[in-house]
């Protein structure tokens, strides 16, 4: 039915000028409800250029109009990245609950493996940790992947750093075990947690490219390692 209405619109006749001016002098606040209409209008020149004059109000009006276009797509960035961050802050919560369930070692890795690529949109995370000075049997639980002494601060590039993102490159089976041929761009999360538990890191890995990028926020995935840190020392400690 609303098809049929609008081809019977788009069929009427267009109004002629004399009826387009009658109509603007009987609704005179018309552009005034309308102020979008402003920017589609071609204001009228004062002057027609002869004698080398120029209208400058044109050029005015044409730089307030791009000034406008130029602010409403920053509103539009805005809102876009706003509703983003705020999509990626509830994912980060899910996963916060999904890991903080975890009664075990064996139960937090699973809490990674299994839950975390679902809510975080990726498609693989893994745990791994460096081999600990003593035989630590608690962090050997199945699915935990064993680093070389000193990988975790090679990859982070320096101790003030917690966090390394790739952009574009085929997934490390170091990192990421037999998931690594889906990886192209990856997350990789420095964990310390503490107490007798070697350093470690917790990576995350989608098979698009620039999912993780330079530049990027990382204080959320940040406060997830944080947690899964605090869950390990709980365990393991």
């Amino acid at each position: 039915m609303a098809r049929k209405r609008d081809d019977a619109v788009q069929h009427l006749p267009l109004p002629d000028e004399k009826q387009v001016e009658a109509y603007l002098r009987l609704h005179p606040d018309f552009l005034v409800r309308h102020p979008d209409l402003l920017l589609a209008l071609s204001p009228p020149s004062r002057w027609d250029g002869e004698d080398g004059v120029l209208d400058m109000q044109v050029f005015m009006i044409e730089r307030l109009r791009d000034e406008i276009e130029r602010v409403r797509g920053a509103a539009e960035h805005l809102i876009h990245t706003s509703r983003s961050n705020m999509s990626i802050q509830t994912r980060t919560h899910k996963a916060v609950l999904a890991i903080l369930s975890a009664d075990s070692m064996a139960e937090l890795v699973e809490a990674v493996r299994d839950d975390l690529p679902a809510l975080l949109d990726v498609d693989v995370a893994t745990l791994c940790f460096e081999t600990p000075e003593a035989p630590l049997p608690k962090l050997a639980a199945p699915g935990v992947l064993t680093l070389p002494t000193g990988m975790v601060a090679a990859m982070m590039g320096g101790a003030d750093r917690d966090c390394a993102l790739t952009e574009e490159m085929p997934g490390d089976p170091v990192l990421f075990g037999d998931g690594a041929g889906l990886v192209l761009s990856s997350a990789v999360v420095r964990l310390s947690p503490g107490g007798p538990c070697p350093e470690g890191v917790m990576a995350l890995g989608s098979r698009h490219g620039r999912t993780f990028h330079a530049g990027q926020a990382t204080e959320l995935v940040t406060f997830l390692a944080r947690v899964v840190e605090i869950c390990v020392l709980r365990f393991v400690g």
